[in-house]
């Protein structure tokens, strides 16, 4: 690895699942992802799960701890005891999402608990943000819960959703009144794809407001683990056409990975700080 260049790792330790990259980072400011991977928890010891997939991606990066300048954690992260230092999950999200895409200057972050809407500048810099409430009806985990409960797979929920033609409206309020709509809706024969459709729906429209009241304008990037359910995207695009061409969604292939690609991108920075102050070792020759 060159002098000018510094090797730094990044765990999003969430409530679902465990997300870990190591990114190689220039002194200019760019940077590259060497390896990257998520893994769902799926009730095992989150801990045990981050150090696994820790593992993985240093051995996928070709490197050992060793050659790690930082090691950075964020989510529940600050409980891994191996990290260097932690840093805020909208902070990593900003960071993250605009490595993925320059253009975005906003952020919904759609995680298994919440979702939050957060605006920043083009530094990453976070300028105003706003977050669901307690009740889960506009979370990964109710998605889940309501998929459980239709038969269908986290993978098919997107592309049934897609195929709806009528989609059922439910509650947006409340997770449990959305739980018993959905309920009355297959005693009344209503078909999986417009129910999942009627559920993003619902969903979608609690998010575009998020973002409006946090005064989201032009690019906003989904991430988190419901960045991947194209049914979702499309009815976020949908919402946000209502609000009058203000507000463009767009999701990237890694958006998952944005709270990790960010801690590693800032644990980088760090580094280099510190480093320059005479904190840390200069990187080893290559």
């Amino acid at each position: 690895m060159r002098q000018d260049t510094i090797l730094s790792a990044g765990l999003d330790l969430g409530s679902s699942a465990v997300k870990a990259a190591v990114v190689q980072a220039a002194a200019d400011g760019t940077a590259r992802v060497r390896a990257a991977a998520v893994e769902r928890i799926r009730r095992r010891d989150p801990l045990a799960v981050a150090a696994e997939v820790f593992e993985r991606v240093l051995t996928e990066a070709g490197a050992a701890r060793a050659d790690l300048a930082y090691v950075a954690t964020t989510g529940e992260g600050d409980l891994i005891d191996y990290r260097t230092g932690h840093f805020y999950g909208m902070t990593t999200h900003a960071r993250g999402a605009l490595f993925l895409d320059p253009e975005a200057r906003a952020v919904i972050d759609v995680g298994a608990l919440h979702a939050r809407a957060l605006v920043m500048d083009d530094r990453s810099k976070v300028l105003s943000y706003r977050m669901t409430s307690q009740c889960a009806s506009g979370s990964g985990q109710f998605l889940e819960n309501i998929a459980r409960y239709l038969g269908v797979s986290l993978d098919e929920i997107g592309p049934l959703s897609l195929q709806a033609e009528k989609p059922e409206g439910c509650s947006s309020i409340c997770a449990v009144l959305a739980e018993t709509d959905v309920i009355n809706m297959v005693s009344r024969g209503v078909t999986i794809p417009n129910i999942l459709k009627g559920i993003h729906e619902s969903m979608a429209g609690r998010y575009a407001r998020l973002l409006v009241t946090a005064g989201a304008r032009g690019v906003v990037l989904v991430t988190g683990g419901l960045a991947a359910d194209a049914g979702l995207v499309a009815a976020l695009r949908a919402a946000a056409a209502a609000q009058r061409g203000t507000i463009e969604i767009r999701a990237h292939a890694d958006s998952v990975m944005a709270g990790a690609l960010g801690a590693a991108l800032w644990g980088a920075y760090r580094a280099r700080r510190l480093r320059e102050a005479g904190g840390f070792p200069a990187a080893p020759a290559a």
